[in-house]
């Protein structure tokens, strides 16, 4: 099974598990270029106003999933019933046609996979088209095919540093955090980006930097749409 799951996409149906960030959302270019995208799967925090993998805020959801031309197929939830909501979006998704799960994830074990599991529980097929693919590929890629992603978590525990926020990823940055010993798609949880424009985006996101928050470890940039009085 494992050696089918950088391709499963060709020729089907699929909804993508989306952060919002670049690895999903490379995830969702390369599968869309050998099947088609049925919608954007994306889990909210308990009170539906921020996704639960990098908080981001509803109406930068919302901005990114009509500048892709994707529905949203949506749940709040809190971590004790993430599984059980993620299941009923899957459950939504075939409804709708889906016959794949597309997700960005680089490191996956092949055995024991949650995303195998859940699939496998739900009917269908899990696509990881990044899947054990060099880091240092993955993001070149992805900078050099035109995506523009912005930094909005670091976890300052593990190198990164409060003025990496707001920084946008290119190849001499990424290098700067090679030198820095940090992995260059973050992939050990040292930071999480937003992405706002790309071949597949029919419009640039405008943004603006908001405030700084910090919760431990961690440092979050707030996003904010530059046309949205929210």
């Amino acid at each position: 099974m494992q050696h089918h799951w950088q391709s499963n996409a060709e020729q089907h149906k699929f909804v993508v598990s989306f952060s919002g960030g670049k690895d999903s959302t490379l995830a969702l270019y390369r599968a869309m270029q050998v099947g088609k995208a049925v919608g954007l799967i994306i889990m909210l925090e308990e009170n539906g106003q921020r996704s639960r993998s990098h908080a981001m805020s509803r109406a930068i959801i919302q901005a990114q999933a009509a500048a892709l031309g994707l529905p949203i197929i949506t749940a709040s939830s809190s971590w004790n019933d993430y599984e059980a909501k993620f299941l009923d979006l899957l459950a939504q998704a075939k409804a709708q046609g889906a016959e794949v799960l597309v997700t960005g994830d680089l490191d996956m074990p092949e055995h024991g996979c949650w995303h195998e599991r859940i699939t496998q529980q739900a009917g269908l097929k899990l696509s990881m088209p990044l899947w054990q693919r060099p880091h240092r590929d993955v993001i070149e890629e992805f900078i050099q095919l035109g995506f523009r992603t912005v930094i909005v978590t670091v976890n300052l525990n593990l190198g990164m540093m409060v003025e990496d926020l707001g920084q946008v990823l290119t190849l001499e940055y990424i290098q700067q955090l090679e030198n820095r010993g940090i992995d260059p798609c973050g992939e050990g949880g040292e930071f999480h980006t937003t992405v706002i424009d790309g071949p597949i985006f029919q419009d640039a996101i405008p943004v603006r930097y908001g405030e700084i928050l910090y919760h431990a470890e961690y440092a979050f940039l707030t996003l904010e749409l530059e046309n949205h009085a929210g």
